[in-house]
């Protein structure tokens, strides 16, 4: 078996809460990361159709004003309705082009109601076929404001040549247990994504390689003052708080042994390639393995409720 992968991480920045021309661009990177025989291209968290920004620039918390009103209603129309096929054609490039795909979306679930939005994970395989979509467990801070708390079915891992994929989003990776959920499932290529910014993965994304003995590849959006739309509502009240960078990249790839193999890159748009060898996980399983034999299930041992929860069970 052909032990090597070749990586494409996405750094680039978002047509800020517009799906459509954001959709365009990340078809646009798909295609070029597979002119250059990738074979898996990984985008940041909340990309399509961007990381909702305006919250800590405009009083987010403030309750019942129309300018978070008006913004979260644009936002949610903004976002993906994947049973309504609107990943149809990055599937349909994935397929073209065998590569895989993990792409972080704000989510609109019909089997949620279809109102409310969620922080996912989407991993389409080199077949065009969605395997999973990873709705973030815990979202963060003022993330609440706008986002929903997701559940345990997305915690998947996938097959991937000889490696075993899976995926968190943004500080989910801090968190102990769905990380293990993944370990257990074999998982030795973790992909973590984020909205930007060397501050969240300078750290723990060493820290995760050498804890799981994994490859660990952190993907990050960019975003500046400049990338916000003039024509978005209440554009004036959002860029008059705003510096001049909110999110500045830091996309990275560590190796088993926890050292750098791409050391976080910085306001930097663009697409960055690696190829990894799966013999690097053995070799670095042979002292620990956190599932393996160097656990002890008889002592300690996780539960994972994977079941996709809904409101209304109609039987």
């Amino acid at each position: 078996m052909n032990t090597t992968l070749k990586i494409a991480m996405a750094q680039i920045a978002p047509i800020w809460l517009n799906k459509s021309e954001t959709l365009k661009k990340i078809e646009k990177s798909i295609f070029e990361a597979a002119k250059e025989n990738a074979e898996l291209i990984v985008f940041g968290e909340a990309l399509l159709p961007g990381y909702p920004f305006w919250l800590a620039l405009t009083g987010g918390a403030e309750w019942n004003t129309d300018v978070n009103k008006k913004l979260h209603a644009h936002y949610v129309s903004n976002s993906i309705c994947i049973e309504k096929g609107e990943l149809d054609s990055v599937c349909i490039l994935a397929k073209e082009n065998k590569i895989a795909v993990y792409l972080g979306i704000m989510e609109r679930p019909e089997d949620r109601g279809g109102h409310s939005i969620y922080a996912s994970l989407v991993y389409i395989n080199e077949n065009g076929e969605i395997k999973s979509v990873h709705r973030k467990l815990q979202p963060t801070y003022d993330e609440r404001l706008t986002w929903a708390p997701g559940d345990g079915n997305g915690l998947k891992v996938h097959p991937l040549k000889a490696f075993t994929v899976g995926g968190l989003n943004c500080w989910e990776n801090w968190m102990p247990l769905p990380r293990t959920a993944l370990y257990g499932q074999g998982e030795n290529l973790h992909i973590a994504v984020w909205p930007g910014s060397d501050h969240n993965t300078k750290d723990i994304t060493r820290f995760i390689a050498r804890e799981s003995r994994s490859y660990v590849i952190s993907v990050s959006s960019l975003m500046s003052k400049s990338d916000f739309p003039k024509g978005i509502i209440y554009y004036d009240e959002i860029i008059k708080n705003a510096p001049d960078t909110l999110a500045n990249g830091g996309s990275c790839i560590a190796g088993p042994d926890g050292e750098w193999i791409i050391e976080p890159i910085l306001h930097k748009e663009g697409i960055f390639y690696q190829t990894i060898d799966f013999n690097r996980v053995l070799e670095e399983r042979q002292n620990f393995d956190a599932v393996g034999h160097y656990s002890r299930p008889d002592v300690t041992k996780l539960t994972v409720n994977t079941e996709r929860q809904t409101t209304v069970e109609i039987k």
